[in-house]
């Protein structure tokens, strides 16, 4: 699990296609501390295992399902990348729960800039907006964000200056990509809604469900 909190700008130091998938090596030095083979980090929100890691590097594997649904199939070395590492029981709470599961890719609509901060307004399609409420946590790239403003095809979060400087999302440009986590809380709970409503369809009791093989908890 992650928070959205990004500790560091790392660097794609190469790319290598290798069949089923391709193999990331990173440069950077914040994460490295603790970072050890079979360890997460998110990688521009991106949940990927570390295969191998030394003083200067991480290496991780991606396959393609992933390269083809984030951005993540269009890194190239000199890109900078988000990243964090998952979060340690006992450490400090900052962000929302993050999975590194992303959903969607969105595409930078619009950039406000005012004196304190920047609106970065992103294009989302109808699954991934479904689970966005105003006020409500989501992740661009990686970045915990609250959603300021929404529309019925887009929202906008505003990126204060420390997010700008400590994250890609700073060099973003309009027509730029984005990988997309929603709330996971938003999901849960429409999943326990449509639970509720087939209970209520079929009048389950414990009495079918024992008879279907289901024990009482």
């Amino acid at each position: 699990m992650f928070t959205g909190i990004i500790e560091e700008m790392g660097c794609l130091a190469y790319r290598r296609s290798e069949g089923e998938h391709d193999t990331l090596r990173i440069t950077a030095a914040v994460v490295l501390a603790d970072l050890k083979e079979g360890h997460s980090i998110a990688v521009n929100g991106v949940c990927l295992t570390v295969v191998e890691a030394d003083e200067h590097h991480f290496t991780a594997n991606v396959v393609r399902e992933t390269l083809g649904k984030t951005t993540l199939g269009a890194l190239m070395p000199e890109d900078d990348v988000n990243l964090e590492r998952s979060m340690g029981l006992g450490d400090r709470f900052h962000g929302h729960i993050v999975q590194g599961h992303v959903e969607t890719v969105g595409i930078i609509r619009k950039l406000s800039t005012s004196e304190s901060d920047v609106r970065m307004t992103v294009a989302l399609d109808e699954h991934a907006m479904r689970y966005c409420v105003p006020k409500g946590s989501i992740a661009l790239d990686g970045v915990s964000l609250t959603i300021a403003e929404m529309t019925e095809n887009d929202v906008t979060a505003a990126l204060i200056p420390y997010t700008l400087s400590h994250t890609t999302l700073g060099r973003k440009k309009i027509g730029d990509s984005v990988n997309v986590e929603t709330d996971i809380l938003a999901r849960f709970r429409e999943r326990i809604e449509e639970t509720d409503d087939l209970e209520r369809e079929h009048n389950l009791d414990w009495e079918q469900l024992r008879n279907w093989g289901f024990g009482e908890p």
